[in-house]
């Protein structure tokens, strides 16, 4: 029994073996490019976001680590890879970025590219030079923590904008604010709007949650004056939302698979009746369990992006079918991470409780699994 996955963690692919390729052209695997990227970014974070830089990281301002996350923009060129080189970005593809997601979410890295790359997916030309060079970026909208028909509580009329928003992710320390707002006559119409963080009126506070890792805020804006970038953006949200639901995916298989090594090496060192614990049947039987989990949920995140990458037809079938399973399999296995280290895990100084905290955080956004089986069967 071994902790290590396959795909990006690996030379191998999803599934754990070398695989085909698809027929129109989508990666079903992690290419070599891929692999080294995420051997690149993984060497990165066990140099500088250890479990005792996480810890440090927590106590910032910010809430995450602005040295690491310069490292990941100037280094690797995280938050550009998505971004067309025409706005100043790399011109990948949201597969390089799930690279890196998969990555810090088996570190626990607190980090602002999930706000960044959903708020990309939304972004006007004016924003998008800025978030590839590292400005932190969110989107302001109910969709992030539902789904895409969420009630938005902000309205749009004479160029200010007026309600409140929460939780908003970094909303506290975005250099870059885009808020969904109603607006119209009767207020059926939804526009997508960029605010100036310094502009008097909109007050940003951030809110406690269950994961110290993933920093949210509540923002209030009173009459605080806003560009539209569109009055129709009902399209604009239902592309953030997806990217959203496959950049937590990514973040979800990480957690999952660290949950997953953590319990392994655990079993190999804690002993009962003079034998690692490992060496039980019954514990073989449940991290194998975890493993298949960990396994089926890179493959579905990997299949999901793919097909969003190479816009397959089936694409929103996958990505909902990814999330659903992705976010309960990531809650799966935490629980038996706790399960499996006993008392220990609910220590502050073991991270056995980060990876609970950590899944129970992702599967609030971008809607619940139910929602997305909904939406798979309607």
């Amino acid at each position: 029994m071994t902790g290590g996955g396959a795909g990006p963690r690996t030379a191998q692919g999803p599934g754990g073996d070398a695989g085909p390729r698809a027929a129109e052209g989508t990666t079903l695997v992690p290419t070599p490019e891929h692999v080294e990227l995420a051997n690149s970014v993984r060497s990165l974070l066990a140099k500088h976001s250890d479990s005792r830089a996480v810890r440090r990281a927590l106590e910032q301002p910010h809430g995450f680590d602005v040295d690491l996350w310069a490292m990941l923009c100037h280094q690797i060129g995280a938050p550009a890879l998505p971004i067309r080189q025409e706005h100043g970005g790399a011109g990948f593809t949201l597969a390089e970025a799930h690279v890196i997601l998969e990555e810090l979410g088996h570190a626990l890295a607190p980090s602002p590219l999930l706000s960044s790359l959903v708020a990309t997916a939304a972004a006007d030309d004016e924003s998008l030079p800025r978030i590839a060079e590292g400005a932190v970026a969110t989107l302001a909208w109910s969709g992030v923590t539902g789904p895409t028909d969420s009630p938005i509580g902000v309205t749009w009329s004479g160029d200010v904008l007026c309600g409140t928003i929460d939780p908003v992710l970094v909303g506290d320390v975005a250099d870059i604010v885009l808020v969904a707002a109603r607006h119209g006559a009767r207020g059926e119409d939804v526009g997508l709007f960029r605010v100036d963080p310094s502009e008097r009126g909109l007050t940003r506070t951030r809110c406690s949650g269950m994961d110290p890792t993933l920093g949210f805020a509540t923002l209030e804006l009173d009459s605080v004056p806003a560009t539209p970038i569109t009055l129709d953006a009902a399209d604009v949200l239902t592309a953030a939302h997806r990217v959203g639901t496959l950049a937590t995916a990514a973040l979800q298989v990480g957690c999952a698979q660290r949950g997953l090594d953590m319990t392994v090496a655990y079993t190999k060192e804690r002993e009962q009746f003079g034998r690692p614990i490992g060496s039980f049947q019954a514990l073989k039987h449940r991290m194998s369990d975890m493993l298949v989990r960990v396994r089926m949920s890179r493959s579905g995140a990997w299949a999901a992006v793919q097909a969003h990458v190479h816009d397959a037809p089936d694409a929103d079938v996958l990505v909902a079918a990814a999330s659903s399973y992705c976010s309960e399999a990531a809650m799966a296995v935490a629980a038996e991470t706790i399960q499996m280290h006993g008392g220990i895990a609910i220590t502050w100084e073991h991270d056995a409780h980060l990876v609970l905290k950590r899944a129970q955080a992702l599967q609030q956004l971008f809607g619940r699994p139910q929602d997305h089986r909904s939406a798979l069967i309607s």
